[in-house]
């Protein structure tokens, strides 16, 4: 199967975001968060969305964002997992996105409007219940659905994301429908980001195995991944961690470019200029599991992040 050059990849990835789109409601709801700001400023009840205090927001809180971190230790707790539109703006505004995001989820269920009401009142007194806890964010229940995404996510390991994602339990990308072949100047750029000795520190404070090893590319590719995002620059690596002996371990290495958020933040608020450092910022602050595990990068003129995928 052949692959598109850097030339043909925008009409590519934009025809998939429209298909992506229209598959239902809620798929639209998920890829077009600029359309949502959009509707939110321009609706009749505009005026009445509450302001909250200026904290780290999401900026894009919807279903397909929550999930599974695992921190470097092994803890695994459900958090935001992607902070591309993150800003320091009005938390009302990730309430009203991720409400929206479960009714089009519910419908598109063909779930009956009561049980819409009910998801809305949890989400509600969720919030508020975290809210209450600031110190550890717990909201004192744990549903037993998060419980079951939390123990499967606790028995991953690389064998199983190689045997769904990589069809091989070997450290190479399968080029094709969702990784794509990379030109010599890509895999220049990314040779140099893994040479950087900070971003080899970031790898190997991950590995609690052995400090003294080498960090060094085994594969890399673009990577089709995401609705929203799709267009912009985006990588996965495969890197080994090689002792002296010559015998190595891998991660899965996801780069991603950051561009300005769309999602509004407040007035006269100190935020990172650089995108990269303010989603590596709002990480920490919302996501610390993901936080700890992400590096912001210079590469090919843009700015991009880097996260370690545990």
């Amino acid at each position: 199967m052949t692959t598109p050059g850097r030339s043909d990849r925008q009409a590519i990835l934009e025809a998939s975001r429209t298909r992506k789109m229209a598959r239902s409601a809620h798929a639209y709801v998920r890829g077009n968060t600029a359309t949502f700001y959009d509707w939110l400023r321009a609706g009749p009840h505009a005026p009445r969305v509450p302001d909250g205090p200026a904290i780290w927001i999401c900026g894009d809180a919807h279903l397909g964002n929550l999930g599974p971190l695992a921190a470097g230790d092994g803890r695994v707790e459900i958090q935001v997992r992607d902070l591309d539109q993150a800003v320091i703006g009005n938390p009302a505004h990730d309430l009203i996105r991720l409400g929206l995001s479960l009714a089009t989820a519910a419908r598109g269920s063909d779930l009956p409007g009561v049980i819409t009401a009910r998801m809305m009142e949890e989400m509600v007194q969720g919030y508020a219940a975290a809210i209450a806890d600031p110190t550890s964010g717990n909201p004192g229940v744990e549903p037993d659905v998060v419980r079951s995404v939390k123990r499967q996510a606790l028995g991953r390991r690389w064998k199983h994301l190689a045997k769904e994602r990589l069809d091989a339990v070997e450290p190479t990308l399968p080029i094709g429908k969702k990784f794509w072949a990379l030109s010599k100047e890509e895999r220049d750029a990314l040779e140099g980001v893994f040479a950087d000795p900070s971003v080899a520190q970031l790898i190997l404070s991950l590995d609690h195995k052995d400090k003294d090893r080498r960090v060094r590319v085994v594969d890399a590719a673009y990577w089709m991944k995401g609705c929203s995002s799709l267009g912009l620059l985006r990588y996965a690596v495969i890197v080994g961690l090689e002792n002296a002996r010559g015998r190595s371990d891998y991660a899965l290495v996801d780069l991603k470019e950051a561009v300005a958020p769309v999602a509004p933040a407040y007035p006269g608020v100190t935020m990172p200029s650089d995108n990269a450092h303010r989603v590596a910022a709002a990480a920490r602050a919302l996501s610390p599991h993901l936080g700890s595990r992400m590096i912001p990068v210079s590469m090919l003129d843009r700015t991009l992040f880097i996260r370690e995928l545990a």
